[in-house]
């Protein structure tokens, strides 16, 4: 598979459960940039910053960790609503620039009604999505550098504006690429009509299938195509019943009324994703594994993407490739903690995808692990049996 995989910037904490402060860890410069540059090293193609007031600021950490990574591509998000399409455009071709293109825009119109009103945007479901459609139509322009010398016009019910244009353009052209996730109606129409990417949270492939099929028809309708990638989390041990196991431990400090109060705040949300996320599993620990090794546990308590994949090696290329065949061709990872598992996941899975380092390839000529009793040299990993 020529796959591209992203793995997750935990801007809003991190842990080894679920739940709890036992086993946590706080959110500093230090982490995240030993989190990125773990990702770079390792051979990741990117990663996600997640966005809302329950994260520390994704462009702000985004931007603290362009000096120290040389490959790695950044997933951030701008909010239509929230920001002006200007500003935006600023943002954009700034961090591209300096990034030397490797800014990648996660359009985000849904989230939480309270949250939104904390931030000052009063507009229902519907009202966002034709502020996102507005939006999106003139940050495009403005960095195509639509309308030439004298910039582009717009004039829509929610936004106006007159000679927008950028003295700075991005590196990549016209802009870079845009990403963008929603499972409702007018969600499908803006990703057919002006969206690269499609993003889902890992719904059971059946599920998946169904959301390609549609934008991919009403995409063709507008002679466009438009890629696809997933939203998952990953468990992945050297065997799956270890790797069961670990899913159980990172919900295993969790009790019924925590999960009950995440569950309540949930259906306050109009996101039609989150509610397919909540249908998933019920609030229910007994109805956790939706598909097979795709795990709901995390979505117990966890907003946004609340499934895994869960198994070794190769069981999770194995749900991987399932994916795939649909058409997705980006997937977007987490565990947790995420230093870690980013180790774990590259080394059991990247060599079964032809991605990350081989031995042959590592930048020194030393050894591949620890020397033995001061002179013996590890010995080279034998392939098992067919």
């Amino acid at each position: 598979m020529s796959l591209n995989v992203f793995w997750f910037i935990p801007t809003h904490g991190d842990s080894r459960y679920l739940g709890t402060s036992q086993g946590a860890r706080p959110v500093d410069a230090d982490y995240l940039r030993q989190v990125a540059v773990a990702a770079d090293t390792l051979g990741y193609d990117g990663v996600l910053l997640p966005t809302g007031r329950s994260c520390e600021d994704a462009w702000v950490v985004a931007s603290s960790l362009i000096s120290v990574t040389q490959k790695l591509k950044f997933l951030v998000a701008i909010r239509p609503g929230l920001s002006t399409p200007g500003l935006a455009v600023r943002m954009a071709s700034t961090f591209d620039r300096l990034s030397n293109g490797r800014l990648l825009i996660n359009v985000v119109t849904g989230g939480d009604q309270g949250e939104l009103e904390a931030d000052g945007l009063f507009a229902d479901h519907a009202k966002r999505y034709e502020i996102s459609d507005e939006f999106i139509k003139v940050w495009r322009a403005t960095l195509a550098g639509e309308g030439g010398a004298a910039g582009y016009d717009f004039e829509g019910k929610h936004i106006q504006v007159k000679g927008a244009k950028t003295l700075y353009p991005p590196v990549q052209k016209p802009y870079p690429p845009l990403y963008f996730g929603g499972s409702s109606e007018p969600a499908h129409e803006l990703a057919a009509e002006q969206m690269d990417v499609y993003l889902t949270w890992g719904e059971p492939p059946a599920a998946v299938a169904e959301k390609i099929a549609d934008i991919r028809a009403r995409a063709a309708k507008r002679g466009r195509t438009v890629r696809f990638g997933i939203r998952l989390h990953v468990i992945v041990r050297e065997t799956n019943e270890a790797a069961w196991r670990a899913a159980d431990e990172l919900i295993s400090h969790l009790d019924d009324d925590i999960i009950a109060k995440a569950q309540a705040a949930f259906g306050k949300m109009d996101s039609v994703g989150q509610q397919r996320m909540a249908a998933l599993h019920g609030g229910r620990r007994d109805k956790l594994e939706v598909s097979p090794n795709l795990w709901a546990g995390v979505g117990l308590v966890r907003g946004g993407a609340g499934t895994a994949l869960v198994g070794d090696g190769p069981t999770v290329v194995a749900r991987m490739q399932e994916y795939a065949d649909l058409g997705i061709d980006t997937f977007i990872f987490s565990g947790y903690p995420h230093l870690e598992e980013s180790y774990r996941f590259a080394e059991l899975v990247f060599p079964l995808l032809g991605k990350g380092k081989a031995v042959g390839e590592q930048s020194l000529s030393g050894p591949f692990g620890e020397v033995m009793a001061s002179n013996i040299v590890p010995a080279a990993p034998q392939k098992k049996a067919a």
